[in-house]
């Protein structure tokens, strides 16, 4: 921690009971500073560069799979740093009273002003300031039309057809290759990098350094955002970047079989849902393993280690190769996984002596020299050699682990290496990127193509690549190739919303209300918004035109005019509900609206009340008793399992007697193993329940 900053908190300690107005709340928000900054410590170490796009990503896609038992030790220093946070709450109190001598000398007046000013130049000295400077820098609206001529889908039959082993190595940058560093680590891949076109200086742009980032950025030649808008959920999108048109996807037209392989599980950060979605007929993940039978210790906290990856990865190419049909086989290794590496049961005996001292991480790099030279010989030794072309390339550089103390004085670039008959082994320092990677591999299979989304032929002249240019220029230039990006989350036209399948489109995306959108004056998408999305619509106004859909509970306050409902309102508060058809055969958000009259609608959200399990065909009574009853007129409904409404009633809170429970006429025709039971009320209100049961009635009810 910096020692400016240090100095501010233990200054904030002392204007906390310098004075005893004010002193909880004080106390409060020293604690919270100090819980964000620990927070932001824990991001830092997993990251490397504190809260950043990858950050923002991995919150979106969620964590399933992520192996949470390599940072054991972080997380429990974590634990303690929320701990010490709390201490400015706890002590408080027994500090004021032990320093009620101070009082006479400050003003109580002026300790709180101190107090305030010392806080906020606390909050600008953080990190986390700085990180959201710089988050605002990259996710302000940038116009991306002056480089949208410049992404290029491939086209046209590939003139040399040739097979394709693609082998990623995770965190395996370039820099470990370093003899004077890393004397003797990985002789085998130095060797083959002799052997092969190797680019030197690889960079990774923003958008590239993370797995699954490195992965879109190689293959689809653009850098991996979030979609528009900071709050959604990639969970909800059935689509992974549905407007990109991939390397894999362009194979797959020119009869290509995509096959995928890695040891972790495909769930995390959304990579099989990319891989499925581009181009891939076959996804082997960590799942697949298991249900294959493999031997426990062959599994570390991520999933299957290299030896049995990489042997099933010799195994596929054989039959894929036999098959006769062109094919891409991608492998991504996970051994080297930061902080410190595995080492598999084929590499039990690799030890690695170091002048750094015993660090496990460089016998995990060792091993990994050892499994993927053998696995690259194997292919070249085969009968197949004459037709295959191999590339070798980190996924990103390494984020950070127990060699970062060595790695932060080095010149840090990632490993891309092709290896095939007729190329001709040659070193090439040329401003490149991640993003070059696929396009560069493009060029081997057919010269007279070099362009893949931004990325462009390492092996064309240097000024071909405008986002080399970009990334070398000032800061801001890269901005519009992140926002073209941003916007093939959607693709398409995206004035038309249209409700197919109980799910929203959006251009080329589906969406899972509720959702609200909204579009700037020239009517491009300016932000997909699902969480809290009733709030957000309701608490300010838009600058063009907000679109708002949901199921129609969220709006109609008498009879319902179908399932799904579309709230348009513009910056006149001028407004529009569409509904039920219209949905369906669509609603152009830059259609005119009506007249405002009246206050804009609110709309409601879904409150969950409770739930029956295994309800039987027959009909019933729902009967529920509000703690406290809502002030607006809301919706109760009983839904299905499958989710069907099975009943449905506008209940309005004025002239009812409190005390008389709410009565709903359910009707069941088969059995239901979970009906769920909710409220539609406006989104600042809640509605908590005291008692609530269903009773049988009609034949066969006891009643």
């Amino acid at each position: 921690m910096p020692i400016f900053l240090l100095s501010l908190l233990l200054l904030l300690g002392y204007l906390m009971v310098a004075a005893e107005r004010l002193v909880w709340t004080k106390a409060a928000l020293v604690s919270g500073l100090l819980v964000c900054l620990s927070g932001w410590w824990l991001v830092d170490r997993l990251s490397g560069n504190g809260i950043d796009a990858a950050t923002l990503y991995h919150l979106q896609a969620g964590l399933q799979g992520a192996g949470v038992a390599e940072f054991a030790a972080d997380l429990w220093m974590f634990a303690g740093l929320l701990v010490l946070s709390l201490s400015p709450l706890l002590l408080a109190g027994p500090l004021r009273g032990r320093l009620r001598h101070l009082r006479g000398r400050h003003p109580a007046g002026a300790v709180t002003a101190g107090f305030a000013v010392v806080f906020v130049a606390a909050v600008v000295a953080s990190p986390l300031y700085a990180d959201a400077r710089r988050l605002q820098r990259q996710l302000a609206p940038v116009d991306a039309g002056p480089v949208a001529a410049e992404y290029v889908v491939p086209a046209g039959p590939i003139a040399r057809p040739k097979n394709i082993v693609w082998i990623y190595g995770e965190s395996l940058e370039r820099t470990y290759l370093d003899p004077a560093v890393f004397p003797d680590l990985m002789p085998n891949l130095s060797r083959l990098v002799r052997q092969g076109l190797d680019f030197r200086g690889i960079a990774s742009p923003e958008g590239t350094g993370w797995t699954i980032a490195g992965i879109v950025g190689s293959m689809c030649g653009v850098p991996l955002t979030t979609a528009r808008g900071d709050e959604n959920s990639l969970g909800r999108m059935r689509a992974f970047l549905p407007g990109a048109h991939c390397l894999p996807d362009y194979l797959k037209t020119q009869g290509y079989r995509n096959v995928f392989l890695g040891g972790a599980d495909a769930a995390f950060a959304a990579k099989g849902n990319f891989l499925q979605h581009h181009g891939f007929d076959e996804v082997r993940d960590q799942a697949h393993y298991r249900s294959a039978g493999v031997a426990r210790e062959h599994f570390s906290s991520w999933g299957v280690h290299d030896d049995v990856l990489l042997d099933d990865a010799f195994e596929t190419f054989m039959s894929l190769s036999a098959s006769g049909a062109p094919f891409m086989l991608s492998a991504l290794t996970m051994d080297t996984h930061h902080p410190a590496g595995h080492l598999p049961v084929a590499c039990r005996d690799v030890r690695y002596r170091s002048a750094h001292g015993e660090i496990g991480l460089l016998n995990a790099l060792k091993c990994s020299d050892r499994l993927v030279s053998r696995l690259v010989e194997r292919i070249r030794t085969s009968p197949y050699a004459a037709d295959t072309l191999i590339v070798l390339a980190s996924d990103h550089l390494a984020m950070p682990n127990h060699l970062s103390h060595v790695l932060k004085d080095m010149t840090r670039e990632n490993l891309l290496v092709f290896l095939a008959p007729g190329v001709k082994p040659r070193q090439m320092n040329v401003p490149g990127s991640v993003l070059d990677s696929g396009a560069t591999l493009l060029s081997l299979l057919d010269p007279s193509q070099g362009a893949v989304g931004f990325g462009r032929s390492l092996l064309a002249p240097a000024h071909d690549g405008a986002t080399r240019a970009a990334l070398a220029g000032p800061e801001g230039d890269f901005a519009p190739y992140l926002a073209y990006a941003r916007s093939l989350w959607t693709g398409g036209d995206v004035r038309t919303l249209r409700v197919e399948d109980g799910q929203l489109r959006i251009g080329l995306q589906h969406v899972k209300p509720p959702v609200m959108i909204e579009y700037d004056a020239e009517w491009g998408l300016g932000a997909i918004t699902m969480e809290d999305a009733p709030r957000q619509f309701g608490i300010d106004d838009p600058a063009n035109v907000r679109a708002y859909v949901d199921r129609c509970t969220a709006f109609d306050g008498g009879a319902l005019r179908g399932e799904w409902c579309a709230l348009l309102v513009d910056a006149g508060n001028n407004m529009k509900l569409f509904a039920g058809d219209d949905l369906e055969r669509g609603v152009r958000v830059d259609a005119s609206l009506d007249a405002a009259v009246g206050p804009r609608p609110r709309p409601r959200r879904a409150v969950w009340l409770g739930a029956e399990s295994a309800v039987v065909a027959g009909e019933y009574q729902l009967r529920l008793h509000p703690r406290q009853w809502p002030s607006h007129a809301f919706w109760l409904e009983a839904i299905a399992s499958d989710g069907r409404v099975v009943a449905c009633e506008w209940i309005d809170p004025e002239g009812r007697d409190p005390d008389r429970p709410i009565r709903l006429r359910v009707g069941v025709d088969e059995r239901i193993e979970d009906l769920e039971i909710r409220a539609w009320l406006d989104w600042a209100e809640f509605m908590e329940v005291d008692s609530m049961a269903m009773v049988r009635t009609g034949a066969g009810s006891r009643t």
